[in-house]
């Protein structure tokens, strides 16, 4: 069953804790943090601060996404945090393996998130290693971006590379999450990281967004 993963840096951190209990009470399964450093992606995101904030607020879990070009220096700091899984980017480190190894060891779930411009064969040797395949469907770095449409049949080579292998590997999505791509990806998805398209776009109130997109998912 697909869960619904709002990402955070949508909200509005003004008024957390209502935000935070909105979401919850809506039936979001987990929340998204991006973490951004300016460097591997052209724009700055949330941080350790804004993690302990949302931890002591939620009573879901949540997930860390690090947009960072040493994510290395970091795991074992989020994974105190309480991330409950931890996406690195395949681009950013100059050995993979080590950090998904990294990451294992540190007790979180093992998360890699892939560009639209890279390819599935940097996932050929470290497939078996990874808990969740995060598919950008946006460029990363900022909200409110256009889906690029080569990431459905993307997703769709990725699903039949994990059956081959009779692998357990989840796949997500993030960017640009409309009903309709949630609709299309329903088969292969497991979760769906919900912006501006999907939950934060004010034409409707949170428990009618996520509802309506869990009946299309299911």
């Amino acid at each position: 069953m697909a869960k619904f993963c709002p990402s955070m840096m949508c909200v509005d951190f003004s008024r957390l804790a209502q935000e935070i209990k909105n979401l919850e009470q809506a039936g979001a399964d987990m929340f998204h943090i991006d973490v951004m450093d300016g460097s591997f992606v052209p724009n700055f995101a949330l941080g350790t601060e804004d993690i302990k904030a949302i931890g002591k607020l939620a009573s879901i879990p949540y997930d860390v996404h690090l947009m960072v070009s040493a994510p290395d220096n970091y795991i074992e700091q989020f994974a105190t945090l309480g991330c409950s899984i931890i996406y690195v980017h395949a681009e950013a480190p100059v050995h993979l393996h080590r950090t998904l190894m990294r990451i294992r060891a540190s007790g979180s779930r093992v998360g890699v998130a892939l560009n639209p411009g890279t390819p599935l064969s940097v996932l050929e040797d470290v497939l078996a290693d990874i808990d969740v395949v995060m598919m950008m469907s946006v460029d990363p770095g900022f909200a409110g971006q256009a889906f690029i449409p080569g990431a459905i049949d993307k997703i769709q080579r990725l699903a039949a590379m994990i059956k081959a292998r009779g692998l357990t590997t989840e796949i997500a999505v993030d960017g640009a999450i409309s009903p309709d791509i949630v609709e299309k990806l329903a088969k292969q998805v497991s979760y769906f990281i919900l912006g501006t398209a999907g939950l934060f776009n004010d034409k409707a109130h949170y428990s009618q967004s996520i509802a309506r997109l869990r009946a299309l998912a299911n």
